[in-house]
């Protein structure tokens, strides 16, 4: 099951490749991998660290310098070739990637950047047992600490460690506790929106009933089924590399894929950065 799901994902890496001169269409790129749109998206990220949408950028505007360089083409015409609304919009995106315009990599010799097309090394490893298990919640609510951050060249891995250091210095993660049901706290994502490339992640507690706050934000988490994976070690590090197995290796080995809900982290007390300290990471399924 796992080296067919891989060989999905490089089917739809081979059909996007294709589409680079046309506008992305994401639902179809997922039916070529066999995925459901949201999970193909989040899967695509967890295994490359680019979204769907920044990798196709940065390959379009890839191809776009090599042809900027080895032809006459008006930049008009290729940037309409490309998917842009006009040349303002495709030399604003050119000049992000590139630290040029367009007009300027023409010039003999300058430095134009490269991003290649991702591949995928066909093998199977599952050399290390996952332990897991299937748990159905009812809706709960959460209070917390909101941060709205990005995808985009990895930003969200280092905001999100930093928004825990911050609010562990500042008191906040103590006053969240005060309000708690239990002795847990969570870091929850919410609200992934892969068209932008953002989501909200929310340093959060179960609330107590009818709790009400002026200064924190007060979420529910949807009713759903969870597949929940025990990790062992100093976070965020260990963490990191747990939540990549998950994607790596289980979702490819089972039946079972995303829901698009939030996904959430279960932190105990204790020290973080010991070597046998406990997280759980509670990932939203649905049978594929």
């Amino acid at each position: 099951m796992r080296l067919e799901s891989l060989i999905k994902l490089k089917d739809a890496l081979d059909y996007m490749e294709t589409q680079m001169e046309e506008r992305l269409n994401i639902e179809e790129i997922a039916k070529v991998a066999c995925m459901s749109t949201f999970h193909f998206q989040r899967m695509f990220q967890m295994l490359t660290g680019f979204t769907v949408a920044e990798y196709i950028r940065k390959r379009k505007l890839t191809l776009a310098a090599q042809e900027l360089a080895a032809t006459a083409i008006k930049v008009l015409d290729l940037s309409l070739k490309y998917g842009y609304d006009s040349p303002e919009s495709f030399s604003k995106a050119f000049r992000k990637i590139h630290g040029i315009t367009p007009s300027e990599a023409r010039i003999e010799g300058v430095n134009l950047k490269a991003f290649p097309r991702i591949t995928f090394n066909l093998s199977l490893k599952g050399d290390k047992e996952m332990d897991y298990r299937i748990e159905e919640k009812p809706t709960f609510t959460v209070i917390g600490k909101m941060l709205h951050t990005t995808c985009k060249n990895g930003e969200n891995l280092q905001n999100i460690p930093r928004f825990w250091e911050e609010s562990n210095q500042n008191g906040t993660v103590d006053e969240l506790m005060d309000m708690a049901v239990d002795d847990k706290s969570l870091g929850i994502c919410f609200d992934m929106n892969f068209d932008t490339e953002e989501f909200s992640y929310m340093i959060a507690c179960r609330a107590k009933a009818n709790a009400t706050s002026e200064t924190y934000t007060i979420r529910e988490v949807p009713a759903l089924k969870w597949a929940v994976f025990t990790n062992i070690g100093p976070v965020p590090t260990t963490l990191q590399k747990t939540i990549a197995r998950v994607y790596q290796e289980w979702f490819p080995a089972t039946g079972f894929e995303h829901s698009g809900g939030p996904d959430m982290e279960v932190y105990d007390s204790g020290d973080i950065f010991a070597d046998d300290y406990k997280t759980e990471i509670w990932v939203p399924i649905i049978k594929k």
